[in-house]
């Protein structure tokens, strides 16, 4: 057979035929063996369970389906979403961090980097579009996701979709309602069809819609059914309701329990080695429990969105022509631009920040994470990068005719004096991939067990034998120390709260810089500092951002992308060990709203060096059929420094079975030079303040006077209002 029989397909796609057509022609040139290959990974299982407890996860691409006999060249997933996970990647902000600029056109200049990066790789497919809708902040893997807000989900993930496939495919995960980590592979969701299309599922279609690829189910399973073998989920809701004609694919090793199930499900590849799917299903077929009619829409899926992907590029990417240099520096723009200022005022009512280097003689810092490189968990997100800027770095290059001084926080508490001849005092504190993270156990549970295909050579059980006995050593399933999973607490460690305490007691410029994912309640210290910045887990290039906005080079225009609320009471509830849980609409600024409460800080603050102001909105273009309009702000910065001003947009109605609560319609990012103005026009939709009906299986329109806040944040009372009928 000729090797060159898929790029033939290519070619006569490209001059007009279907990737429909030329998937069947090639479909029916394979070997029924082969048609089994596409369906699960090209690795033998322990052998690729080996590879990456002793090499590393996803050190090269993950193989599936490959067939070369005929040219196809297989899916070649590359993970993320903090960069390219393959080779020496550019190691971006968190996704939350970017969620925190709400800039999906700098999110699509970030996913055009990792795309380029990963074909450059050899990989064709990535796999870092999380979208998942953390409902608690103490869920470990919050730092791979956006916001807890749907529409700020869907726009950023379709913005990274865009970018990634100029280079290669994207995959949005992890389908659906997935935000536990500890017991990720045993909970059960229980979500009703209203809760689930009114608040999980926009925002997938959304980056459906901008083109994804391939979707992947999660662990969990949704209204008893795993998603990985869940034929609502992916017939109904994906296939059927979405139109989606991409491929599902399993969450690695885990992801399904039962092979036939998912097959008829219409999950498309086991990933990512030779696992379940491999040694059963030929006996299923065999046996007549399957059919080759229910394996082959599947086959012909994987390939004709191949054929559509290779239609449209050109040539491999080489390494050597890709500017690094411009990745570099995107990902210190993008960690600049992430920063949230939360505070900026002491006692006597004057700003502490920014620290203008010439006129700052002492710096002293302090905090162990100062000396860390801190970009993030340690699980399948992992960026192999060149190297990393710590805070402290950073702060010496910014003030690099200072005296900049660390000092541990262990000394600097027995003795705070150490503080006060210095001009400003910055405190490090936050998590560490210890706290929260991807969870990597050095244990298999033993009703997982039944899952792990039999060696079936020497090879194989040679590196069966291997894998446990590095597990019994302590390595977890990716190599290292098992750390991570949902965290403990709400709050910082208790010697964290000590230390900033006692700095402040003796200096009236301390800075808290915070190292973090999800929100962290701060009620009992937010009033000791005179500022607070939110750092995140900044990438590579954090500590020379952090820098730049200590030192006023860049003036901070990050916004929340949550609420953090007063105390824990204003949480939903959650028990990381939990097998049953349900999911409704109230968590986040929407919870808080419910409860009569007020937030420390709400959905979308941030403070900046500079004073924005919304001058004028009007609204445009309202067309009542679609539910949607435009709406043209004029804004305006007083102040010094070049900046970005988050607009955001909300709505609230009074339609009887319209929300309750305020929504978010829209937003954009007004950039504006010093002493000047700029005018933008935001697009909205109004489908977030209607609700899902199941009779109809279809989404309400509105109907009613609704009042429009062009705002700077949830609730601000500076917002500029008006009202339309619809």
């Amino acid at each position: 057979m000729n090797p060159n029989l898929f790029d033939a397909a290519t070619q006569a796609v490209n001059e007009g035929d279907t990737a429909e057509n030329q998937a069947e022609y090639l479909y029916d040139q394979l070997t029924e063996d082969e048609q089994l290959q596409l369906l699960d990974g090209d690795i033998p299982f322990w052998i690729g369970r080996l590879s990456i407890i002793e090499h590393g996860y996803n050190r090269v691409p993950f193989v599936m389906g490959q067939i070369e006999r005929v040219g196809i060249p297989g899916i070649r997933f590359v993970d993320g979403p903090r960069g390219c996970v393959s080779g020496n990647g550019t190691a971006f902000p968190v996704a939350m961090a970017r969620g925190a600029t709400w800039d999906a056109d700098l999110e699509e200049r970030v996913g055009e980097a990792i795309g380029a990066e990963i074909r450059a790789e050899g990989g064709n497919l990535f796999g870092g579009v999380c979208i998942n809708l953390p409902r608690n902040p103490q869920w470990g893997r919050i730092q791979e996701t956006y916001s807890d807000q749907s529409l700020v989900l869907g726009s950023m993930g379709a913005a990274l979709v865009t970018g990634v496939r100029h280079h290669v495919m994207a995959c949005v995960k992890h389908f659906a309602c997935n935000s536990m980590e500890n017991a990720r592979f045993k909970v059960d969701v229980s979500v009703s069809d209203q809760d689930f299309h009114d608040f999980y599922a926009p925002h997938f279609k959304q980056a459906i819609d901008a083109g994804a690829d391939a979707v992947m189910t999660a662990y969990n399973s949704v209204n008893g059914e795993f998603c990985g073998q869940n034929p609502h989920l992916i017939k109904d809701v994906l296939r059927k309701e979405w139109g989606f004609t991409g491929i599902v694919v399993s969450d690695f090793v885990w992801g399904i329990r039962d092979v036939a199930k998912s097959i008829r499900a219409g999950l498309d590849i086991e990933e990512p080695f030779m696992q379940q799917r491999h040694s059963t299903l030929r006996q299923l077929l065999d046996k007549g429990d399957l059919s080759r009619n229910d394996i082959r829409p599947l086959g012909m899926r994987i390939i004709e969105t191949q054929l559509r992907f290779y239609a449209q590029r050109a040539v491999k990417q080489r390494k050597n022509t890709i500017s690094r240099i411009e990745h570099i520096q995107l990902a210190r723009e993008v960690a600049g631009r992430s920063m949230v200022l939360l505070k900026n005022r002491r006692s006597d009512t004057s700003t502490v920040l920014p620290l203008i280097p010439q006129q700052t003689k002492r710096v002293l810092v302090t905090g162990k994470l100062a000396l860390s490189e801190n970009t993030g968990d340690e699980g399948s997100s992992k960026v192999r990068y060149p190297y990393a800027v710590t805070p402290l770095q950073g702060i010496e290059d910014s003030f690099e005719n200072s005296q900049v001084r660390y000092v541990d926080e262990d000394r600097l508490c027995e003795n705070p004096l150490l503080a006060e001849s210095a001009d400003a005092v910055i405190v490090v504190v936050g998590y560490t991939a210890n706290d929260e993270g991807e969870y990597l156990k050095s244990v298999i549970a033993p009703d997982m067990l039944p899952l792990l295909p039999e060696p079936a050579s020497e090879e194989e059980q040679s590196a069966k034998d291997d894998c446990f006995r590095h597990m019994g050593e302590g390595k977890s399933t990716f190599g290292g120390n098992a750390v991570g999973g949902d965290r403990r607490s709400t709050r910082l460690n208790d010697n964290d709260v000590a230390l900033i305490q006692q700095v402040s007691q003796h200096h009236d410029n301390t800075i808290v810089v915070m190292m973090n994912a999800g929100a962290v309640l701060m009620d009992d210290w937010v009033d000791d500092p005179a500022a607070i910045l939110m750092s995140w887990y900044p990438g590579m290039e954090g500590g020379h951002a952090l820098g730049d906005i200590l030192s006023g080079r860049r003036d901070p225009s990050g916004r929340l992308p949550y609420a953090i609320p007063f105390s824990e009471e204003d949480l939903p509830d959650f028990d990381r060990d939990a097998t049953q849980v349900r999911y409704d609409g109230w968590y986040g600024q929407r919870l808080i709203e419910k409860r009569g409460s007020e937030a420390l800080f709400p959905l979308g603050f941030g403070l900046s060096y500079n004073s924005y102001h919304i001058e004028d909105a009007t609204l445009e273009d309202l067309d009542q059929d679609r539910q949607t309009a435009t709406i043209s702000v004029a804004a305006s910065n007083h102040g010094e420094f070049d900046g970005h001003l988050v607009v955001q947009i909300y709505g609230r109605c009074d339609q009887a079975d319209a929300r309750e609560t305020r929504e978010l319609l829209g937003f954009s990012v007004a950039s504006i030079p010093a002493d000047g103005s700029n005018r933008i026009h935001i697009p909205i939709d109004f489908t977030p303040l209607s609700t899902w009906d199941a009779q109809q299986q279809s989404k309400r329109h509105i109907q009613g006077k609704i009042r429009i806040e062009v705002s700077s944040y949830w609730g601000d009372p500076d917002a500029k209002t008006m009202e339309v009928t619809l």
